[in-house]
C-alpha cells in the first residue's frame, strides 16, 4: 500500500526528471501565473478595453516556459526516454 502511494505521487514528476517537491514547486509557480493570467481575462470580459493582450502574452510566457523545461529535461534524460514536446500559437 505504502510503496504504491508513493509510486503515483513520484510517476510524474520523474517522468519530467523532478523529484516529487521540484515538482511541486514548479507547479505551484505555474499555478500563480496562470490564475494571475485568469484574472486578467476575467478583467478584459469586462472591461474589453483593459488588458488587450495581457492574457494572451501571460498564457504564451507560461507555454513557452514550460517548453523551454520539458527540452531542459529532455536533455538531462537517459537515452531511452521520451519527451514529447508541442507547439501551439494562439491569441485570445
Amino acid at each position: 500500500m505504502w510503496s504504491h502511494l508513493v509510486r503515483i505521487f513520484n510517476e510524474h514528476p520523474s517522468s519530467v526528471n523532478e523529484s516529487y517537491f521540484q515538482h511541486l514547486m514548479a507547479a505551484g509557480r505555474f499555478s500563480l501565473r496562470l490564475f494571475f493570467a485568469a484574472i486578467v481575462c476575467l478583467v478584459h470580459a469586462v472591461l474589453p478595453f483593459a488588458f488587450v493582450k495581457t492574457g494572451s502574452q501571460q498564457i504564451q510566457a507560461l507555454h513557452d516556459s514550460m517548453l523551454k523545461n520539458r527540452q531542459a529535461n529532455a536533455s538531462s534524460h537517459t537515452p531511452d526516454s521520451e519527451t514529447q514536446v508541442n507547439s501551439f500559437n494562439f491569441e485570445i
